[in-house]
């Protein structure tokens, strides 16, 4: 999970406009708003909420008072309900927990994320929220806020990664950057290391606490290789350049007409390059299955000079030649992918083959430019947890029962060469057996509504049969003189014949 402060703090409050239009365009739900007088709800409009940030940030001293943060998770990791949670602490760690702001859940990228917006003047006092190291404050309040709530400590995360076994300052390099750190410099003393996450130090350490093992040849070299050789036979070898072009456009200008940067300057330089990283499918079951997480090393736009492998359940790394040869386990290709497209297509839960071929057309179609290859598109037979299935059988029943009106662009029924029909979420990354998914009885209405409909017309014509049946046994009862059923007398004769 990650914290990205918005640069643009205007006083006109333009975050509200963007968040609102998110919500009328169905890409954005308006989850929480706090610390509100009575007359300011969830039905008031985006001017009334405006205009009340306005009256409250009065203030000589604070020019653009409007405090707009972005926090996101790793594609569906956390779910709206739990972004929100975070986005309250998060509040209340940052000092503004008695500040008036809203929280909007944003469902239009690969990535959960929830947009806060609020006003940086005391509303009680008149006086600026000490805003004063505002990033590196977000990045210790959101940390603590995951610790709060998920028990997830950024010191125990480091200290695990530190015990683990290294051959030298530039695997120690590789281990801290793969799980989002940074090793620098002290700038104080030139024998020391500032080991960062996010621009936060959160650790300075002597470089005489870093302890080198170089160990060669160890029994587990020996088992990688192994594994890494049958795994080469069963799943694609092809190894493809990955392009990550998010950081330059990565926040979204708020008020187009002021046309406000909120990237850093060594950013906006022509001389700016995409970051690159390398993937395979066989580098990807390495690492889920067995925890060996392969890092390639290159220069530029070059393939990969080198390797290192990092092997989670015994705690080393280890240079990928001590393992074998970079060309004899992988096969490098020119292929490239943009990063955005890469976290929209992988991790479906490719139960078998035809499942494949059908999401690879379906994503071929919908993407066309992108010249999607079959090894690109990483099968896991895995199934998603139960809650991720649930959730996707809801929407797909409801999207079918009204598909006319429905215009969910994150669901699409497919059907096979076979005639087979299958249900893909975008969203959630999903692909099934439609009849498997919703139900026999359910898919029978889909396929065939006309005849769904007959049968309901022809039980609902017997239905009003009996019903008008049973209104002239009644009547005939009435003018009878007796409250019983005719029926019922000469059930009783025939029982006196039988004596």
């Amino acid at each position: 999970m990650i914290i990205k402060i918005l640069g643009s703090a205007s006083s006109s409050f333009h975050g509200v406009q963007y968040n609102d239009k998110k919500v009328e365009k169905g890409t954005g739900e308006l989850m929480l708003m706090k610390n509100f007088p009575s007359f300011i709800n969830e039905d008031s409009s985006q001017e009334q909420i405006r205009d009340y940030f306005k009256s409250v940030s009065k203030s000589e001293k604070v020019k653009k008072p409007q405090f707009h943060a972005v926090i996101s998770t790793k594609f569906q990791e956390h779910s709206k309900e739990e972004l929100t949670k975070v986005a309250e602490n998060f509040m209340q760690e940052m000092g503004y927990e008695n500040q008036p702001f809203i929280v909007v859940f944003h469902n239009d990228t690969e990535n959960n994320h929830v947009h806060i917006v609020s006003t940086r003047v005391d509303k009680s006092t008149g006086k600026k929220v000490n805003d004063s190291y505002e990033k590196l404050k977000s990045q210790k309040a959101l940390a603590s806020v995951m610790e709060k709530l998920y028990g997830i400590s950024e010191e125990k995360k480091l200290n695990n990664l530190l015990d683990y076994k290294i051959g030298s300052l530039h695997q120690l390099e590789t281990l801290l950057h793969r799980k989002g750190y940074k090793l620098s410099k002290n700038t104080n003393d030139e024998n020391s290391f500032d080991i960062l996450k996010n621009g936060v130090i959160q650790r300075t350490v002597s470089g005489k606490q870093i302890v080198f093992d170089n160990i060669k040849n160890d029994s587990r070299t020996k088992q990688i290789k192994a594994i890494a050789s049958k795994y080469k036979e069963l799943y694609p070898n092809k190894v493809f350049k990955v392009e990550d072009r998010r950081n330059r456009r990565f926040d979204e200008v708020i008020n187009k007409s002021q046309q406000e940067s909120m990237l850093p300057t060594e950013k906006q330089n022509d001389d700016w390059k995409p970051k690159i990283e390398f993937e395979s499918e066989l580098q990807k079951k390495l690492r889920d299955v067995f925890g060996i997480d392969v890092i390639f090393h290159s220069k530029e736009d070059q393939n990969p000079f080198g390797y290192s492998v990092i092997d989670h359940k015994t705690g080393r790394v280890y240079k990928g030649s001590e393992i074998m040869k970079m060309n004899d386990l992988f096969e490098f290709t020119s292929e490239k992918l943009d990063k955005k497209l890469f976290e929209i297509i992988k991790d479906y839960n490719i139960p078998n083959q035809d499942s494949k071929k059908i999401l690879l057309q379906f994503l071929t179609s919908r993407y066309p430019k992108a010249e999607i290859k079959g090894f690109r598109l990483f099968e896991n037979k895995g199934k998603k947890d139960l809650e991720t299935y649930r959730k996707v059988q809801f929407e797909v029943k409801d999207f079918i029962k009204n598909i006319k009106q429905n215009k969910d662009k994150n669901i699409s029924i497919t059907k096979a060469e076979d005639g087979k029909m299958y249900a893909i979420h975008t969203r959630f990354h999903y692909i099934a057996d439609l009849r498997s998914l919703i139900g026999e009885k359910e898919f029978q209405k889909f396929i065939n509504p006309i005849q769904t409909n007959e049968n309901r017309t022809e039980n609902e014509e017997k239905t009003e049969l009996n019903k008008t049946v049973n209104e002239m046994l009644f009547e005939l009862m009435k003018s009878s003189g007796t409250a019983k059923d005719p029926a019922e007398d000469e059930l009783k004769k025939r029982r006196k014949k039988r004596k």
